[in-house]
């Protein structure tokens, strides 16, 4: 009886094939992203993982692994809408991720006064509906996580699109609640935290800025996985996974 010898598979070639699929899956679907910081709170929190839509928006440069510049301007572009939550390469370095809700589109006048935001002269429509204080998340050993020792007033804030979220503010005359008008550039989007008064974003011209469009990676979908950071140092470690945020839509 003959036997067929069957070639073995080269397991370098099949490592190869699944890396240039997981990259292809990265460059053009989705990318998984981590939040370190507290300044979009109460919508996410340190320890989520999401997941972002790099075909939203389309693709430029900023959409590929190590920002490749092979792709000139923007491919299949497709605008963001006012309340759309982004991730986009911070305009000072074109390296650094941010997360921030899209307030401004290009051509807007954007102005904050007493800690509230007025579109084109149109104030946006503010609704306190709770207190945010969680005093594992607030302390003052902990301000990496941009929050202060205080009760935080739950603002539901709707943009002239209808869209609404949930923000935070600790008080109406902080830095940066009374500010100029912002004349936003064509091409470019005005960015703000959810977690206002704790929050790097548009308002500050030097550090962030007006956004370039090539800049947005793409828009933040689904929390796919979410640690409570305050148990992850204790023994049983699935105690520390925050089950009810799983699978959230990001709003």
């Amino acid at each position: 009886m003959s036997k067929t010898l069957k070639k073995k598979d080269n397991p370098f070639i099949s490592f190869f094939w699944i890396l240039i699929i997981a990259l292809i899956f990265r460059a053009f679907a989705f990318q998984s992203y981590n939040i370190p910081s507290g300044s979009m709170l109460k919508n996410l929190f340190v320890g989520d993982y999401i997941f972002v839509s790099k075909f939203a928006y389309g693709y430029s440069k900023n959409s590929l692994p190590f920002s490749l510049p092979i792709i000139p301007g923007r491919i299949f572009s497709s605008s963001p809408k006012r309340g759309d939550v982004v991730v986009f390469k911070l305009p000072s370095d074109g390296r650094t991720d941010y997360i921030k809700r899209v307030i401004g589109l290009p051509g807007d006048r954007i102005q904050i006064i007493n800690g509230m935001v007025f579109v084109n002269n149109n104030k946006l429509g503010y609704k306190k509906i709770g207190t945010f204080n969680d005093n594992n998340l607030i302390n003052r050993k902990n301000r990496s996580l941009g929050c202060r020792n205080e009760d935080l007033d739950i603002i539901l804030e709707t943009l002239p699109n209808g869209i609404s979220y949930e923000v935070l503010d600790s008080d109406t005359q902080s830095y940066a609640d009374n500010t100029g008008i912002y004349n936003v550039p064509e091409n470019h989007f005005f960015m703000m935290g959810d977690n206002r008064d704790n929050s790097q974003d548009s308002r500050y011209l030097k550090s962030v800025g007006f956004v370039p469009f090539d800049n947005i990676v793409g828009r933040a979908e689904i929390i796919f996985f979410s640690w409570n950071w305050k148990k992850i140092s204790k023994p049983n470690c699935i105690t520390s996974i925050e089950w009810s945020r799983i699978f959230q839509r990001i709003k």
